[in-house]
Formats: C-alpha cells, sequence, structure tokens
C-alpha cells in the first residue's frame, strides 16, 4: 500500500492518519513524503504506521527538509535529513539510505526502492531557457514554492547542487539492483515532467523534480512508480509504467472530494489495470 502527503499538522489530517491500518499482518506500507514539518509530527506518525503495518518505507518530500522557525529541531539540509534517517532506522522503517527491501509477493520479486533525488529546476517555465530566467518569470507571477525560504541546501551550494549529487548517487545504487528483480521506485517527486502538465499553476513545476531521472523507470525495471507532492491523486501511464500519485493533500484539497480510500494498492498489481486503463 502507499500513501503521501499527510501533512499531519492540520488536525483533520492527523485524524486521517490514526485511521490508516493495513487489511492483512503481511501489509507493507509506503510513505512517499510529506508527513509534516516539524520533527515531533514526522516521529509521530512514522512510529504509528510502523507499529501497524509489517514494514515501512519512508522517501523524504521537501516538508520534512525544512528547517521551521518553530522547530526545536533546527538542523539544516543534509544534516537534518541524515537526522531522519537515524529517526527511521531507529523505527524500523527503510530509507533511501538503507538496502532496498524485496518483496516476494504476487509478481514478485520485486525491490521496492524508497528514493531521495530533490529537484533542479529543469521543469522550467515553457520558453524560459535557464533556471535564473524560469525562477524570476515565477517570482513575477508570485507563484514561489516556500522551499526557497525553508529548505536549505547545506552544504551545498544550492538546491540544484544537491539533486545532482543525490541523482549520482542513486543511479549507483538502482544499478547495482539485482537484474532477476523488478522495481517499483519510490519518489515524492514525479520522475517525469508529464504529471505536471495539469498543474493550475504551471510556474510550480520547477520545484517539481528533474529531467535527470525522465528515464529511470524503464531503466530500472520498474514495475510501478509511486510519487506524491502534486495533491493530484491519480493513476497515469509512460512507457507502461504505472505512476500512482498518492497525496492526501490539504483539507481544503481532499475534503470535497467523494469519500475515497487514502491507501492505494500498489502490488499486487490492482486487477483491470493497464495502459490506457483506469485513471483517477
Amino acid at each position: 500500500m502507499a500513501v503521501s502527503d499527510l501533512h499531519v499538522a492540520y488536525k483533520e489530517n492527523r485524524a486521517l492518519a490514526e485511521t490508516l491500518r493495513p487489511r492483512s499482518d503481511a501489509d507493507w506500507l509506503i510513505v512517499a513524503g510529506d508527513v509534516g514539518e516539524q520533527y515531533a509530527d514526522i516521529e509521530w506518525t512514522l512510529r504509528m504506521l510502523a507499529e501497524r503495518f509489517a514494514k515501512v518505507i519512508w522517501a523524504p518530500g521537501n516538508h520534512e527538509l525544512w528547517t521551521h522557525p518553530s522547530d526545536p529541531v533546527d538542523l539544516r539540509g543534509e544534516k537534518r535529513y541524515l537526522h531522519l534517517v537515524e529517526l527511521c532506522r531507529s523505527l524500523g522503517v527503510a530509507t533511501p539510505e538503507d538496502p532496498y527491501p524485496v518483496w516476494h509477493g504476487e509478481g514478485g520479486p520485486v525491490a521496492v526502492a524508497p528514493l531521495f533525488v530533490l529537484y533542479d529546476y529543469t521543469f522550467r517555465v515553457p520558453g524560459a531557457h535557464t533556471k535564473e530566467e524560469s525562477l524570476r518569470r515565477a517570482y513575477d507571477a508570485g507563484i514561489v514554492c516556500a522551499d526557497e525560504h525553508f529548505l536549505h541546501p547545506d552544504p551545498f551550494p544550492g538546491r540544484d547542487a544537491w539533486c545532482h549529487a543525490r541523482v549520482e548517487y542513486t543511479e549507483r545504487r538502482l544499478a547495482a539492483v539485482d537484474p532477476a528483480h523488478r522495481t517499483v521506485l519510490v519518489n515524492h517527486f514525479p520522475l517525469v515532467r508529464e504529471p505536471t502538465r495539469i498543474l493550475r499553476y504551471p510556474d510550480f513545476a520547477q520545484w517539481c523534480g528533474t529531467e535527470l531521472t525522465a528515464d529511470w523507470h524503464t531503466r530500472f525495471r520498474a514495475a510501478a512508480a509511486v510519487y506524491g507532492h502534486l495533491h493530484i491523486p491519480r493513476v497515469t501511464w509512460h512507457d507502461g509504467v504505472r505512476f500512482e500519485e498518492v497525496s492526501v493533500g490539504y483539507p481544503r484539497e481532499w475534503q470535497p472530494r467523494p469519500p475515497r480510500e487514502p491507501l492505494r494498492q500498489i502490488l499486487p498489481r490492482p486487477a483491470a489495470e493497464g495502459p490506457g486503463g483506469r485513471a483517477s
């Protein structure tokens, strides 16, 4: 099962998170980022889920990496990320720094690979040829991600440099996966740009991924790619690979929708789904 963007700082989302339970004692849960901004909220949520599910697999979102002025844990950049990795390890939660768990159920064996590769501003504003031009146009339009204020890249010179270092590291790890195994690629941001093309504010896409991962779903034998961040839960297909956006989102976004199960089944693949089939 998979979920993302729980944003438990909102009381409605915290209450929803408390309802998340496995269907069987063997169920695994993917948490694809944006649990919350405060370290204490992240710990509370992951501890609760780790106690309920057979295995929890976490990939960080941008909100976990924020250094918020009200958070007593004031670590920045890579130090904050590694501190969260240590928290996860203490709870038995798999992270992008750990061996990829291998799922042996129907359709397996599948290596479930949580990724952390950030973004590098290459999903640029249409017509913008450089990062600087794309950012300027977003600032002029008033469409600016809060990461610019709260997500510090220390010790890297910028978020794009941190992204490039993570891409290089992650490619080496994915290349080492047993070639007999398919993969489930779990990243907070979509690995391809196409899902961002329906954003209400197209300028926001530059904070949503990197062109450097555009072929990972084919290169690394993905059975599915799981992501969040966009707050547009749906299923799309790219090169015959199922992409699952599994976010809950903010209360103002999910409360008006018809009720839906917040946990999305990833494996075994839901029945009657295929390219050109179900999309939600």
